[in-house]
């Protein structure tokens, strides 16, 4: 069921962790995955990622053994937990992840005033552009989805 109310549009099954423009508070799932690393934190973890009125719920397939969820974040409208990021990693098949919004590393959403695709509606935030550390957090987690994908971490 939608966790949005604010674009009727959109009718699968998503959350809404906040406006394009401001970031969300996630928890990364122990134990620690490499991409949720980030040792610009004292605390060594990704805390904050780019918001987004509709994220989509993603989830681990029923019996998977080698998927993990790597981060999880909280609805600002119902309080829902939901998945953010899943890893696959596989002997046969590589390395693949899941992300529950390519709004996470879209340039719209790392700062507003870029402007945005004339489809977007949804009232903007700023959030991100004045939290370095949110900034950082995003900027990492782009990178070390790069670098564990290619095998470098």
């Amino acid at each position: 069921m939608p966790d949005d109310n604010e674009t009727p549009t959109i009718s699968w099954p998503n959350y809404h962790s906040g406006k394009n423009g401001d970031f969300q508070l996630v928890e990364a799932v122990l134990p620690l995955h490499p991409i949720m690393m980030n040792p610009q934190n004292s605390s060594g973890r990704i805390e904050r990622l780019p918001a987004h009125p509709h994220e989509g719920a993603i989830s681990v397939p029923p019996g998977e053994r080698q998927t993990r969820v790597l981060a999880v974040g909280r609805s600002a409208i119902t309080s829902n937990a939901f998945n953010i990021a899943i890893a696959f990693e596989s002997e046969n098949l590589g390395r693949a992840v899941v992300d529950s919004s390519f709004h996470h590393f879209a340039d719209f959403n790392f700062d507003p005033r870029l402007g945005c695709p004339s489809f977007v509606t949804e009232p903007r935030g700023h959030a991100l552009l004045e939290n370095e550390a949110a900034v950082t957090d995003a900027k990492a987690y782009a990178r070390n989805i790069a670098c564990w994908l290619s095998g470098i971490m």
